[in-house]
């Protein structure tokens, strides 16, 4: 698939005065345009933003947010950290920002509800309970879904291996046992991992059952993946949103437990006895009561 820069340069030499003076601002900065409303583009090239929702359409898109969509679905596995931390400067003061940010937050869960493809849910589940052993993998920004993903999963199963590693050689090393009566699960958000990537083609070279919980199809991550899972995580800023990939794990793994109740309850009637013991958890009193001397 083209990209949005080679589209536009591609296209360059026919437009008009007032279009390749949009083109040349995105060409310079993308990642500012990414973010800006079809007015304000236009104050900064000045030019009308009739003109600007024109030159989209000449693009070949309905209209500027279908435009923007596309150039901000892109730019999302380009960016570099430095860039993605100019996108704070459209904020006007900390409060702006906060609110932004977790407004954003909510449209990413929207949009990821909305989406959903129950089947590859249901599948993954399948896939899940029929393992012998379920490896799961989350590098960078990801490692803190795959580290949550992985503290429940070993309640709900006894063999459930957590890939993390800063060392390319040992990422492979604790995958190197897996077998087809295995799952891997692998879960990247751009810029994505490519030592995720290589473990998701070793996997199911291997003949393990694949899944992939990431943002959209037709990527390196789901180019061997049996089971495509997508959340909206559309960054506001530097920092990756992973409030709507945090709520289908969450999702996944309460659907799991619906379906191993059994082993649910032995294993925290068992925690239970061990948190007691070694006092893992302070113990709530009553404020009521005065403490002993």
């Amino acid at each position: 698939m083209e990209s949005m820069i080679d589209l536009i340069e591609s296209k360059l030499p026919e437009m008009s005065k007032g279009h390749k003076a949009i083109a040349n601002y995105i060409l310079s900065d993308y990642d500012k345009a990414a973010y800006m409303t079809a007015a304000k583009l236009g104050e900064e090239t000045g030019v009308s933003e009739s003109t600007v929702v024109r030159f989209t359409m000449e693009l070949g898109f309905d209209g500027y947010p279908h435009f923007q969509n596309a150039l901000k679905e892109e730019l999302k596995s380009k960016l570099t950290s430095v860039q993605r931390l100019n996108y704070t400067e459209r904020f006007s003061d900390d409060s702006d920002a906060i609110r932004d940010i977790m407004s954003a937050d909510m449209e990413n869960l929207k949009d990821t509800i909305a989406s959903l493809d129950d089947k590859a849910m249901s599948e993954a589940v399948k896939m899940i309970l029929g393992a012998r052993k379920i490896y799961i993998m989350g590098l960078r920004s990801s490692s803190p879904l795959s580290s949550f993903m992985h503290f429940y999963m070993t309640l709900l199963f006894d063999d459930v291996i957590h890939i993390h590693s800063n060392s390319t050689n040992e990422v492979f090393e604790q995958i190197m046992p897996i077998t087809d009566k295995d799952v891997m699960i692998g879960i990247s958000f751009p810029r994505y991992s490519q030592r995720t990537i290589k473990s998701m083609e070793y996997a199911k070279v291997r003949g393990a059952k694949t899944i992939v919980i990431t943002d959209k199809d037709n990527t390196a991550m789901t180019e061997n993946a049996d089971v495509k899972l997508f959340a909206k995580s559309s960054m506001a800023s530097f920092v990756d949103s992973l409030a709507a990939p945090l709520s289908l794990i969450n999702a996944l793994l309460v659907t799991l437990g619906m379906h191993r109740r059994e082993h649910i309850v032995n294993s925290f009637e068992a925690l239970e006895t061990l948190w007691s013991q070694y006092k893992v958890y302070e113990v709530g009193r009553d404020r009521n009561t005065e403490e002993e001397p």
